[in-house]
């Protein structure tokens, strides 16, 4: 019986990017939260749960997909081009972030969570797009593949 969904997944060492603490500590939650549930289906095949090692290439963002017993699946290779701006942004208001929660009020904190927040959903949103003819996921496994994406992003 096949399931839609991704079982393991893991981000090439090669194309990761270095993280301090606050990064390489969302991108654990981000790794076990999907883990725990999501929805990933590979247009055009049947099977299902996947394993999946994410990584760059020809600044492509390569998804590696093969079935649990390691039978490949597909490579999806997505340009980075439509996801550079929002990464940017990204990037910028999650450093502000970190630095308002050492010196800010708690309506900074929050005010600037919010654009965090809503720039994170604008990433998933089009990841989603870009994976449209791709791969099916849903609006949370596509939050929690941007934030993977974002600490493989990083180093380029």
């Amino acid at each position: 019986m096949s399931s839609p969904r991704i079982a393991a997944i893991e981000i090439d060492e090669k194309s990761l990017a270095p993280a301090g603490p606050d990064a390489e500590h969302e991108r654990k939650v981000a790794i076990f939260d999907l883990i725990e549930e999501n929805h990933f289906k590979v247009i055009g095949h049947e099977g299902g749960p996947y394993n999946v090692v994410l990584s760059l290439a020809d600044n492509r963002l390569v998804f590696d997909i093969a079935e649990q017993d390691g039978a490949a699946v597909r490579k999806l290779m997505l340009s980075l081009t439509a996801l550079r701006r929002v990464i940017k942004d990204y990037f910028l208001i999650c450093d502000s972030y970190y630095d308002a929660i050492r010196s800010s009020s708690p309506s900074q904190i929050e005010a600037i969570d919010m654009g965090r927040r809503g720039l994170h959903n604008e990433g998933s949103q089009v990841l989603t797009e870009r994976l449209a003819d791709k791969a099916e996921v849903d609006f949370d496994t596509a939050r929690r593949l941007f934030t993977l994406v974002c600490a493989l992003h990083a180093r380029t």
